[in-house]
């Protein structure tokens, strides 16, 4: 089995204190970590923009998985690959022309992912899939942190690892939403490869402790 990456979420951390919330991601021993993008139209909330990720940035040399969850992507890719992003996710719902924005987002020296949310087949990426570094399913519905898993998410966990062992493909598969102490066995035994956890991070009375169980399997 693949190790597993561990992405902890800023969107659950003290958005007055984010220096802190980079801090505790590193002390504990995670692998990345996750920025959620949100406009306020594709999802209901707005969060932050470019200049968060360039300012937190110095903070840190662990890789930077920044989540567009964002209408007209194409618009933002050579702001958030300049703020100093490492893997850039889009959401397929979000526009039409995939893959000129997924070399885009290649052209600019960065990783680009595929995102889908949990309304969406995974039949919808299935074109994209040799050209993408990361696919992301969410396992929630993307606005909020603190949501339950909705389980049958993991269906398509399942169906995408098998593709990526038949086609031999090489991008990680990443699940947002939900993840757990309760979950994330679930998870990983449906083939998740990168955990994304924001709620049970940020209040875990040990974080390094919690980052450690999850990667115990």
């Amino acid at each position: 089995m693949s190790k597993i990456i561990t992405a902890p979420s800023l969107l659950s951390s003290n958005f007055g204190n984010m220096k802190k919330g980079i801090e505790s991601i590193e002390r504990s021993g995670a692998d990345w970590v996750h920025l959620d993008v949100m406009d306020g139209s594709f999802v209901p909330v707005i969060t932050f923009g470019h200049k968060m990720v360039s300012d937190l940035r110095p903070l840190t040399d662990l890789p930077f998985d920044v989540h567009l969850m964002v209408n007209h992507p194409e618009t933002f890719i050579e702001s958030f690959a300049t703020a100093g992003a490492d893997y850039i996710t889009i959401h397929q719902e979000a526009s039409i022309h995939l893959n000129r924005i997924i070399e885009r987002i290649r052209e600019n020296g960065k990783k680009p992912g595929i995102s889908i949310v949990p309304s969406t087949p995974l039949s919808h990426v299935t074109e994209i899939l040799p050209f993408v570094d990361l696919v992301l399913i969410m396992t929630v519905n993307p606005g909020f942190g603190g949501q339950s898993m909705i389980d049958n998410c993991l269906l398509k966990v399942t169906q995408l690892k098998e593709i990526k062992v038949r086609k031999g493909y090489n991008f990680l598969i990443e699940i947002d939403g939900g993840v757990n102490k309760d979950t994330f066995k679930k998870a990983i035994e449906a083939g998740s490869e990168v955990l994304v956890t924001g709620s049970a991070f940020f209040k875990s009375e040990d974080p390094a402790k919690y980052v450690n169980m999850l990667k115990s399997i």
